[in-house]
């Protein structure tokens, strides 16, 4: 195979800003919430590579059809993987699909095909464009997604910051993680972050109902706290944890949180978690093919304290990723730290960029 440029190439990258950049001169796209990938293509031969360089194809053969199908002969093209459900998308959906097993694939392809989002044009024919303009590149990238194809989408791209401003809370609702901004004049610059993200930041507060010791210190330094909230059932439902703590930190909550530790498991509600059989609850420690080789053990704590976290977004009925732990809250009842607080957007209209 000759693909326009050999694979495997570093994405682009963005560094994360506090707001929409001020002045002339910028691109503003939807950030998607999926799997970030670059598509080669010579002929008939495919092949899809993942942010960190690895294979994706393998997981996601209905897209090497599609590209087949739709994209030129030769190009490189950069996107992102996602899997479109009625209320948005569904990032779970993504990661079920990372399976060692040919038939669960293909299982799943059939169930829920996952879509392509391209947002950057590489390489066209033998033409490398990466010393191009973003604009025009841009430009580029249009011209070759101007007839719609099923599961195959140009992501939006504007140059007035109020629209970019509009997306970045009306889009919220169907998952989308924020906006970036690219510079028109920009090349795309291989594993540089040359790019700004700018993302939805919001607190909560949590029950703090466990923790997890920290590898170099178990019973001395505390790794992680484990943070629930109550659903409308009265459930308590594990949604993440706060794992950033400097060192005299985590050793400062091994002794703070000591005395919670006394009797913790007599009526604590995920007491039963590690039992087997069918549950309502999400628990801290049951093992995952996403976990394997991690020590998921936890100590748990009397439901008493309560702590204000920063978030970015909710996955599903929990934290996407780690949050950041912002303070304790005495005023606070663990009772009163129900999903509800939430702050929830209305799902944005997919069918603006995915179709009726």
């Amino acid at each position: 195979m000759a693909f326009p440029i050999a694979p495997p190439v570093e994405p682009m990258l963005a560094k994360l800003a506090d707001a929409l950049p001020e002045g002339d001169g910028w691109l503003f796209e939807p950030k998607w919430d999926g799997f970030r990938a670059l598509v080669f293509r010579d002929g008939d031969e495919v092949f899809l590579q993942s942010r960190d360089l690895k294979p994706l194809g393998r997981y996601f053969p209905e897209l090497e059809e599609l590209f087949r199908a739709h994209l030129p002969e030769r190009c490189v093209v950069d996107g992102e993987i996602v899997s479109v459900s009625p209320r948005g998308l569904d990032f779970d959906a993504l990661q079920m699909r990372l399976h060692p097993a040919a038939s669960r694939v293909k299982k799943l392809a059939a169930e829920q095909p996952a879509s392509f989002v391209a947002f950057d044009l590489l390489a066209v024919g033998d033409e490398d464009l990466r010393v191009r303009p973003q604009a025009e590149r841009r430009s580029r990238l249009e011209a070759l997604f101007a007839a719609p194809a099923p599961r195959l989408h140009l992501t939006p791209c504007r140059r007035e910051r109020s629209v970019a401003e509009d997306w970045f809370h009306r889009f919220e609702g169907a998952g989308f993680d924020g906006v970036i901004a690219k510079r028109a004049e920009g090349a795309y610059e291989p594993g540089k972050r040359s790019m700004l993200k700018i993302k939805h930041v919001r607190s909560a507060d949590c029950v703090v109902a466990g923790f997890r010791w920290h590898k170099q210190g178990p019973g001395t330094l505390v790794g992680s706290l484990l943070l629930g909230l109550y659903d409308d059932d009265g459930v308590l439902q594990h949604v993440g944890v706060t794992s950033s703590f400097p060192m005299a930190v985590r050793r400062e909550l091994a002794l703070e949180l000591a005395p919670l530790r006394d009797a913790a498991l007599e009526s604590h509600p995920w007491r039963d978690w590690a039992e087997p059989g069918e549950t309502l609850q999400r628990r801290p420690g049951a093992q995952s093919r996403w976990s394997a080789g991690k020590d998921l053990s936890w100590e748990p704590l009397r439901i008493e304290r309560v702590c204000e976290v920063k978030y970015d977004h909710m996955q599903g009925d929990r934290f996407r990723h780690a949050a950041h732990f912002l303070r304790w809250r005495t005023d606070k009842s663990p009772g009163d730290c129900r999903y509800d607080q939430l702050e929830v957007a209305p799902p944005a209209e997919l069918g603006l960029i995915f179709g009726a």
